[in-house]
């Protein structure tokens, strides 16, 4: 057994089990998976049922034949004690806790059993290895936040020697930070680049200036594999050429799992081994396959905690070409929360606001990065990264295309930055609203 894994069982972990329960269900035939999944969807309710006083006292109308009887959880749901959502017998010291990242608003503890976080773990080895990285070997370039207080941040380093991984800063994106990463992937035989999307497409951006193509200078990098933040088509683009690589887009939430990771063929699985993905409609009814809605999921193995038709807060669209057995995301729309509500009243996705931005100054060299706040239903802010000011020219025609596809009256204001706020995590977010509907 490799160190990895021998880590996870070290911490207690039952990995060894955990990939042969995983392995067993993806060895079923399509009915016998189907009535797996009704079978433990079914299971892990009646469990929390029975042993969670706080999920008994939330599901008291359930009517065990009628899965839509189910409340709909958020995380404001869970954000109290932890003491107060534990099932019976699980306690600190037989669980695995950990913190969502706030990018939502709504941060919060959370916790699982050992068995379904090494559940977690043999779904992400899975997923990985469709692109023949093995965690126990292959060398990864990390682009991830870490803390910054010294035992937070000791711990971390100490990990990604035992997984096998190098972290490079998400806080410091400049030319000369980029020069010591290059410098590191010349001397360093990565298999793999793995972290949050926005550093790494400045990353491509650096070498795409500098006329450099990473697999060059590191021939053993075989993929990019990038998470947390929206990956664009036009980044994607510039990434496979400036990598050499295919770029993998993962989708997950700490609090559950891995929820999609793009396949070899290029669609963005679901994972339907371990998770029940539905998508809701504003009156929680299921829609069909194709339809837009917000993504509510169970956790099918979970018993130290209920995520049972869990709100995640994103809106998105299972593709028609759908099954139980193998659910495609064809599109992730964006945060619930992160809805612009305009003078008229009028709805819109705040990525839109991103998109129609990134789509006139993409092709703009001097801007490596921005984002776009709502301050008030008229007023939107642009804070971007440039050697130089945008163009009048520029502003305007950005100020018109938001016009164009939204409504009049908006107004825009843009301000030019050395580097960008991220979270603590170190993620970026692209559109925030500061006004409530």
């Amino acid at each position: 057994m490799g160190l990895f894994d021998l880590t996870l069982r070290l911490k207690g972990f039952a990995i060894d089990k955990a990939k042969r329960v995983l392995s067993e269900i993806q060895d079923k035939n399509d009915t016998e998976f189907e009535a797996c999944i009704v079978h433990q969807r079914k299971a892990i309710l009646e469990y929390h049922l029975a042993h969670n006083s706080f999920y008994k006292s939330k599901g008291k109308d359930i009517d065990l034949s009628d899965w839509n009887s189910v409340p709909i959880m958020t995380k404001k749901d869970l954000q109290q004690p932890l003491s107060h959502i534990l099932s019976d017998g699980f306690h600190k010291k037989n669980i695995y806790i950990d913190k969502t990242s706030g990018a939502s608003g709504d941060p919060f503890y959370f916790a699982k059993d050992k068995f379904c976080h090494a559940l977690t773990w043999a779904q992400i080895i899975d997923r990985f290895s469709w692109y023949n990285i093995d965690f126990n070997t292959s060398k990864q370039a990390r682009f991830y936040g870490i803390p910054l207080d010294k035992k937070g941040y000791y711990k971390e380093r100490l990990k990604d020697v035992l997984a096998k991984r190098f972290r490079f800063s998400v806080f410091d994106l400049s030319d000369d930070a980029f020069e010591k990463c290059l410098k590191k992937f010349e001397k360093t035989s990565f298999e793999y680049i793995n972290g949050y999307t926005s550093p790494i497409v400045q990353f491509a951006k650096f070498l795409k200036q500098k006329n450099v193509v990473l697999k060059e200078v590191c021939p053993s990098l075989n993929v990019c594999i990038v998470t947390s933040e929206m990956l664009f088509d036009s980044d994607k683009i510039v990434m496979q050429k400036q990598f050499g690589v295919p770029v993998v887009n993962e989708y997950g939430a700490s609090e559950l799992d891995l929820i999609a990771f793009e396949n070899p063929q290029g669609e963005w699985q679901v994972n339907s081994e371990t998770l029940f993905v539905e998508v809701l409609d504003e009156k929680n009814k299921p829609l069909p396959y194709g339809e837009e809605g917000r993504l509510v999921i169970t956790s099918l193995y979970n018993k130290a905690s209920p995520f049972i038709r869990y709100d995640i807060g994103d809106i998105g669209i299972l593709s028609k070409d759908s099954t139980l057995r193998k659910p495609i995301l064809e599109k992730l729309i964006g945060r619930t929360n992160d809805i612009a509500v305009l003078p008229s009243g009028k709805k819109a996705a705040g990525l839109t606001f991103y998109y129609i931005t990134k789509s006139i100054i993409e092709d703009d060299g001097d801007v490596k990065e921005f984002i776009i706040e709502q301050l008030k239903p008229h007023l939107f802010k642009v804070s971007y990264v440039s050697r130089v000011e945008l163009s009048i020219s520029q502003k305007e025609t950005i100020s018109k295309a938001m016009t164009q596809y939204l409504e009049d009256g908006i107004n825009i204001t843009f301000e030019r930055f050395e580097t960008l706020n991220r979270s603590k995590s170190g993620k970026l977010k692209q559109f925030t609203s500061y006004v409530t509907s």
